[in-house]
């Protein structure tokens, strides 16, 4: 039996007055994978995560989810998901397993039941022992760890993840992905938006990235680094002065494309085999050239965002200011 795509989006589009968030945009996610939606603030992530989880009606286009058409069955579609969105939405006054229990309610399950799926997803995700305690008093990566468990209450086939680390310390966010990894190895969809470029590619099987409302690339994080270039060789000498020698040592080498310098010492080189390493540094013995450091650089997904948008990321921003 053909599996019926988790997410499938034709020419969708929405404007906010004379604001375009989403221009004719098309999308296919498959079911049971991580798509990741990349994009700078303004491209039109939220907007279409609220459009597929049917919190607002696109202008034109179609968006299907798990079979079901947003706008002609948003009760089916609302039955099979669960969305996280930027910030944790629980109640500071009810307890870990009061703010459960609520959501279990509003899914029709039953008290006993509600209770029953409220005590596993606590234990799931580490939040037994803080069970009783009032929400409020939760640190904000419990807070977003309480926000993903109760997207489970009712067991959805498809998660939206709208920028779910978003102001999280290094070990929520190790934990947050954790998580992530745990619900995509069990077969659930996700649709994770964010502007961590390690994000994507820790957790996605398929990326998308999206810029004026459009989707301007897709593929697997390999393919996608691959249309900025192919990794290269970089080399350090451990005496500067012999960096023209060196270039022409590793020129002959029959690479793609002749030897770069950085810098004084500093060389790079295309990678167009896999064995160039070790042909490097067997050119540089033969002319007595001493080597500090050699590595294999493959273009980063940040480098892929940048290309593709003109812009860096705002998540890269954000941690070179803290840094």
């Amino acid at each position: 039996m053909t599996s019926v795509p988790a997410i499938q989006v034709e020419g969708l589009r929405k404007s906010f007055g004379k604001v375009v968030a989403l221009d004719g945009l098309d999308l296919v996610g498959a079911e049971g994978r991580v798509l990741a939606l990349l994009g700078p603030n303004g491209a039109g992530k939220t907007t279409l995560v609220r459009a597929l989880a049917t919190l607002l009606r696109p202008d034109a286009g179609r968006a299907v989810v798990l079979g079901h058409d947003v706008v002609a069955d948003p009760l089916g579609v609302r039955r099979e998901i669960g969305l996280a969105g930027q910030f944790a939405a629980v109640d500071e006054v009810m307890t870990g397993r009061e703010n459960l229990i609520m959501v279990g309610r509003l899914y029709h399950l039953g008290r006993v039941e509600s209770q029953r799926r409220a005590g596993e997803v606590l234990e799931r995700f580490g939040l037994s022992d803080a069970a009783d305690r009032r929400a409020g008093t939760y640190s904000g990566g419990m807070r977003r760890r309480l926000d993903l468990a109760a997207t489970l209450v009712g067991r959805p086939r498809l998660i939206f993840l709208d920028e779910p680390t978003t102001g999280l310390d290094p070990r929520s966010r190790a934990q947050l992905w954790e998580m992530v990894e745990q619900l995509r190895d069990e077969g659930t969809s996700i649709l994770l938006t964010t502007q961590y470029m390690d994000e994507a590619d820790q957790l996605a099987q398929q990326i998308a990235v999206i810029d004026g409302g459009r989707i301007v690339a897709e593929g697997t994080a390999s393919t996608l680094k691959e249309r900025v270039g192919r990794s290269r060789l970089l080399v350090r000498l451990a005496e500067r002065d012999r960096t023209e020698e060196a270039r022409a040592a590793l020129g002959a080498l029959d690479g793609d494309g002749p030897p770069e310098i950085l810098a004084p010492g500093e060389l790079s080189l295309a990678m167009s085999a896999d064995d160039l390493p070790a042909r490097a540094v067997r050119a540089l013995d033969r002319i007595n050239a001493g080597i500090v450091g050699i590595e294999v650089r493959t273009p980063t997904l940040e480098e892929v965002f940048f290309a593709l948008t003109g812009r860096r990321t705002d998540g890269e921003r954000r941690t070179e200011e803290a840094a």
